[in-house]
């Protein structure tokens, strides 16, 4: 038996951050042994490639060598946390995770969606979520959001619009894919009623599940 593992997906400030960490106290207040990690990043090397990743005076990194700094921090999150994690069974949730990659890089960036998802498989050891929660925005709340925010914008945040529409756009179309795994959840309204609505993903995933972990 292992623990359960849930992602949430999304464009830049479409809240999924702040939902995963209200599932996992609400997790841990039903009693299930919980660990929240990010992608990229979760570990003491993936986070380093992050910095690497994000920086913008890397700003002339191909988009090869980004899908491949991505993947590379995967395969140590997954091997070094993420399957460690769901031997303990434990309920693993992470902010972002291989739909990203398929999303950004390859809807995005253009590159081959094919050899992405070779590539995802193999970094990820063909783990695939249990539950995958797909905030969606649109754009141009996003970049409303975006301009509240008084953190210093990321490489991948700067893009133009373009992208970021080319991105939303991938996302929909690997939900639609994959609709069992992916649960598509409105993210325009306030914190708390968006907060209302993951909440009913997670308890009817929960009571579909016939395996009680970590309590």
């Amino acid at each position: 038996m292992t623990g359960f593992f849930i992602t949430f997906e999304g464009i830049d400030f479409c809240g999924k951050t702040t939902q995963a960490r209200r599932l996992v106290s609400y997790l841990q207040r039903k009693g299930y042994k919980v660990l929240l990690v990010r992608e990229p990043g979760g570990d003491r090397i993936a986070e380093r490639i992050r910095k690497i990743l994000l920086s913008k005076k890397n700003s002339e990194m191909t988009a090869l060598t980004e899908l491949l700094l991505y993947e590379a921090a995967r395969s140590q999150l997954t091997q070094k946390v993420i399957l460690p994690g769901l031997k303990e069974e434990k309920v693993v949730v992470c902010d972002r995770y291989s739909d990203s990659s398929l999303a950004y890089q390859g809807y995005g960036r253009g590159l081959d969606k094919r050899m992405i998802k070779n590539l995802n498989h193999i970094s990820t050891f063909g783990l695939l979520p249990d539950l995958t929660i797909l905030l969606d925005v649109s754009v141009k709340t996003s970049f409303k959001r975006r301009k509240k925010e008084k953190r210093k914008k990321d490489r991948l945040e700067k893009e133009k619009i373009g992208f970021h529409l080319r991105i939303r756009e991938g996302f929909l179309s690997i939900a639609r894919q994959n609709r069992k795994r992916i649960k598509i959840v409105d993210g325009t309204k306030n914190v708390e009623k968006t907060w209302q609505k993951v909440r009913k993903v997670l308890d009817s995933f929960l009571c579909k599940s016939d395996r009680t972990l970590g309590k």
